[in-house]
């Protein structure tokens, strides 16, 4: 495994979930934190309470001249970024297609795509010029296996997927690697977020089964970064054990 002590990572959607628990992850290591979320209070919460070099910006990923600018402003100490993760992302109701809001569907777009484009494309020339570094997205099982109410939530991830494998091939030669990790169930504040802040409906989801948690994904996270710097992981599909794929759905008239 390859030491992250003199890494800087930066991890969007920092202020919770995965990106919260990576930031105490690699802080373990000694790694510096760029930590970007919206919620500034809980980024500067997150910072006092770890013991490395830890820059928060306040940042909407859906603003694409924010994500440059802010790039551009990083500290000389944090600028060459040797690791990002692309955490930051939602999804908004259940709705079939037919009924879903269309701002919904215009908030996962901007956020779970676009976002994830914008702080790619202002990261990744830095990393092909110093022939060094790792773009970490953070993908769904909801990408590859279709759910009822998933519809442009899953289409916005299967756009990560084939967007973080298309990487891989533009950058060959430049020893940057490209990983997509596609997290099931798993218990944060995603359900809450989904359901408009119903917390009864958001824990129902989880009922009677044991889901992944945020220091889960975090392990997993930590691990394809502190692989050798020869190996890339492409894809990482991870569910809890009473999670599975499998079933058809089959209307059937007058039954």
């Amino acid at each position: 495994m390859s030491s992250l002590k003199s890494a800087t990572v930066m991890i969007t959607g920092a202020s919770s979930g995965f990106g919260a628990a990576a930031a105490r992850r690699f802080a373990a290591d000694g790694a510096r934190l760029i930590l970007c979320a919206r919620r500034l209070d809980r980024l500067k919460a997150l910072k006092d309470e770890l013991s490395v070099p830890v820059h928060v910006c306040a940042l909407d990923v859906r603003d694409r001249e924010a994500v440059f600018a802010l790039v551009a402003s990083l500290p000389p100490a944090f600028a060459a970024v040797d690791v990002l993760v692309n955490n930051a992302g939602l999804a908004a109701g259940l709705e079939p297609a037919q009924a879903a809001s269309l701002d919904d569907w215009e908030l996962m777009v901007d956020t779970n795509i676009k976002g994830l484009m914008f702080c790619t494309r202002a990261i990744l020339p830095g990393m092909v010029q110093r022939k060094q570094g790792h773009i970490i997205n953070i993908g769904s099982v909801a990408g590859r296996y279709p759910y009822p109410g998933g519809n442009t939530y899953g289409g916005t991830k299967a756009f990560v997927e084939q967007f973080s494998l298309n990487l891989r091939n533009d950058i060959l030669g430049s020893n940057v690697r490209v990983t997509n990790i596609a997290p099931g169930m798993c218990e944060t504040e995603f359900s809450l977020v989904r359901f408009k802040g119903d917390p009864e409906k958001a824990a129902s989801v989880y009922k009677g089964m044991k889901p992944l948690s945020s220091a889960d994904i975090a392990d997993c996270i930590h691990w394809v970064a502190a692989l050798p710097a020869h190996m890339n992981i492409n894809y990482l599909e991870v569910m809890p054990v009473n999670q599975a794929f499998a079933g058809f759905s089959v209307h059937r008239e007058g039954v």
